[in-house]
Parts: structure tokens; C-alpha cells; sequence
């Protein structure tokens, strides 16, 4: 398997893989300062605690020895919230090359307007019509 990127064998060996201890960490840096301003609720508080911890030592990770030059890479686990810009970056990109592909090769216009009163109940209830 090829897990390396540095390495100039790529012969990294995942069975060399080892479990990193996870570290308690309470929250520091610029967002617990922001955070003891700010009323977030209590899902808003886990999404912001699990994109600071992404691929930390917080939670975790595994050690890659390469077995060609004996070079050691770290690698931390993700968070893997959908609202993570490090866990959703690759998801992102390719669901917007998948709206891509289904792309006519003509210009496209977004166009938005408003229904008269008399027929929007009518648009409403027939939507896949439209």
C-alpha cells in the first residue's frame, strides 16, 4: 500500500500502524476566547470543539513507518462533522464535478420571479409538473 508522501519509496506499511493516545485538551487559541463572548448552543458548541480537535492529537491518530527507508509520518483522525471545511473539502468537490458533468454545454441564466395569486396555489401542489 502507498500511504506516503514524503517518502521517496512510498512503501508505507500499514501494519506498522500504531493507535496514538487521545489527549485530554480543554478548548484555547482565538476560539474559546470568541466563545466566552457568545451564547452558542449546545450543538453549535460540539461543532466548533470537533473542528478545532480535527486531525490533532485530540483525537487520536497512527503512526506510518515506511518499510523502504524507515521514514515515520503521523497521521491524526478526523472529526469527520459535516460541517468541517477539512472533512467535507474532498465531498465538496466532488458532488460540485458531479453537478458539473450534468451540465448542458449551453449558457446557463438563473431566473427568479414571482406567480400571480390566482395560479401559485396551482404551482405549488403541481410542482413535478413544472
Amino acid at each position: 500500500m502507498h500511504f506516503g508522501r514524503h517518502c521517496s519509496s512510498k512503501r508505507y506499511a500499514s501494519a506498522t500502524s500504531v493507535a496514538l493516545s487521545r489527549s485530554a485538551s480543554t478548548p484555547s487559541g482565538p476560539g474559546a476566547a470568541w466563545r466566552q463572548t457568545t451564547q452558542l448552543s449546545l450543538g453549535q458548541l460540539k461543532v466548533m470543539s470537533a473542528i478545532e480537535q480535527c486531525r490533532s492529537a485530540a483525537l487520536g491518530g497512527h503512526v506510518l513507518r515506511c518499510s523502504g527507508c524507515e521514514q515515520i509520518e503521523v497521521a491524526y483522525n478526523s472529526c469527520r462533522n459535516r460541517h468541517c471545511p477539512k472533512c467535507q473539502a474532498s465531498a465538496a468537490h466532488r458532488w460540485l464535478e458531479a453537478r458539473q458533468a450534468d451540465l448542458l454545454p449551453v449558457e446557463y441564466y438563473h431566473v427568479v420571479f414571482t406567480l400571480p395569486a390566482a395560479i401559485s396555489a396551482i404551482a405549488w401542489y403541481n410542482k413535478a409538473v413544472l
